[in-house]
């Protein structure tokens, strides 16, 4: 097996793990808000600190992974992350639950970004894209299998242990990598020059020079790609924030239907990263970069919105999931590509370019969590604060068009031949 592959299983296994542990606690959150006494309102701040944290730290801790690696950055970043996954199961009233989520989210900033550098050194650019749809796809397979394994262990131990085995299981992962992974494709033992040649690897790691951001706030296609991210959150952070307490509060399913229900937006969304990843790339070959980013970029977005409107209209909430779900999966068609796009324009820089994507998404994760706990009560249900989610992702569409992966934001001084370009 090729060396960049089994490079991008470990990725693939990261991306599980950190779904696991983000997932369960909307798993669990019904049994949390019951057990601490937590409103609505107040449970939307308890997973918004996670993501105004985590917002807050994506730029330096990608631009970290530039400078220093991905190899020691994913490491400090999983094991921050593990020990503040246990400690969640060790909350004993709502402050503590803020502060943990709080410094939990600030741990696993950057986790992304530097998956996407280590993508960027590992794989040609024509590859780049299924890559980083087959590391999203293994996301939503966390997000799938986390219910699948939280309700049984919380429904036989209790809520908390849950926390407890998850954060384990990234202390596993972090010695792997750091005995296995290296920056440079060079420097692993045993690689072949012909993969090194299509990896495009170079024979020195240049200098690191930070991301000029003189340069960078004046490009209106990086502001672009930020708006556009940032209102795409607004639509997706729902699944890993509300759905499960959606479902169970708003639409009445039982711990166990929800159990099984709940994992089928994320295995079709699964299934969209991995169809975006591929037909992105299949059709930047065939009628170039800019067709093949923005159509399934756009696509996938204005149908996840049509979805989600769907299901605040249906009365069956067995049709509610399967809206769901068929929204999931498209909007997830167009999350390899935004990640590939920062690759595309960003190149040495793609940790923080990634980065500051993912800190403008952040934001818009941080403001609909929290709004839609109000909105629950103020509309005195769970299915029309669905409707300004909805029309985000029909704005996050179109700006999706307006970006160029074509324009570099900060043109190199050599030309990038070995990238081979799609």
């Amino acid at each position: 097996m090729p060396y960049r592959y089994r490079m991008l299983a470990l990725m693939f296994l990261l991306s599980i793990i950190t779904y696991l542990d983000r997932v369960c606690i909307s798993v669990a959150g019904k049994r949390m808000q019951d057990e601490l006494s937590i409103s609505p309102e107040g449970w939307g701040w308890v997973v918004g600190a996670f993501t105004i944290s985590y917002a807050a730290f994506e730029i330096p801790a990608g631009a970290w992974g530039d400078k220093y690696g991905p190899r020691n950055i994913l490491t400090r970043i999983v094991l921050w992350w593990s020990a503040f996954t246990a400690m969640t199961g060790a909350v004993s009233n709502y402050v503590l639950l803020l502060l943990v989520r709080f410094f939990f989210g600030a741990g696993e900033a950057g986790a992304y970004p530097n998956i996407s550098a280590a993508v960027s050194r590992w794989f040609p650019a024509g590859e780049r894209a299924r890559a980083v749809g087959i590391t999203w796809m293994a996301s939503r397979l966390g997000g799938a299998l986390s219910p699948l394994l939280v309700v049984p262990i919380q429904q036989a131990f209790g809520w908390r242990s849950t926390f407890y085995i998850f954060g384990a299981v990234g202390l596993v992962w972090c010695a792997w990598w750091w005995l296995y992974y290296r920056d440079n494709p060079r420097d692993k033992a045993g690689i072949s020059e012909e993969e090194l040649e299509l990896i495009g690897a170079p024979k020195t790691v240049a200098a690191h020079h930070s991301l000029p951001w003189s340069i960078v706030l004046r490009d209106s296609n990086f502001w672009m790609i930020l708006l556009m991210y940032h209102t795409y959150c607004w639509g997706s952070y729902f699944y890993l924030s509300w759905l499960h307490t959606y479902l169970q509060r708003g639409r009445g399913f039982s711990e166990d239907e929800m159990k099984l229900w709940s994992t089928l937006p994320f295995i079709v969304g699964a299934c969209g990263n991995l169809t975006g990843g591929l037909l992105s790339d299949f059709l930047c070959k065939k009628y170039g970069l800019k067709f093949g980013r923005r159509v399934i970029g756009s696509a996938g977005l204005a149908l996840a919105g049509v979805f989600m409107l769907a299901t605040s209209q249906t009365g069956s909430k067995e049709v509610a999931v399967i809206c769901l779900a068929l929204g999931y999966g498209c909007m997830d068609c167009m999350l390899p590509v935004s990640w590939a796009v920062c690759m595309d324009v960003g190149k040495k820089y793609a940790g923080a370019v990634s980065g500051s994507m993912n800190m403008a998404g952040q934001i818009g994760s941080f403001l609909s969590s929290v709004l839609f706990g109000y909105m629950v009560t103020w509309m005195g249900d769970y299915n029309r604060p669905l409707i300004p989610l909805a029309l985000m992702l029909l704005v996050s569409a179109y700006l999706f068009t307006r970006i160029d992966p074509t324009k570099q934001l900060v043109p190199e001084t050599e030309p990038e031949s070995k990238l081979r370009p799609a």
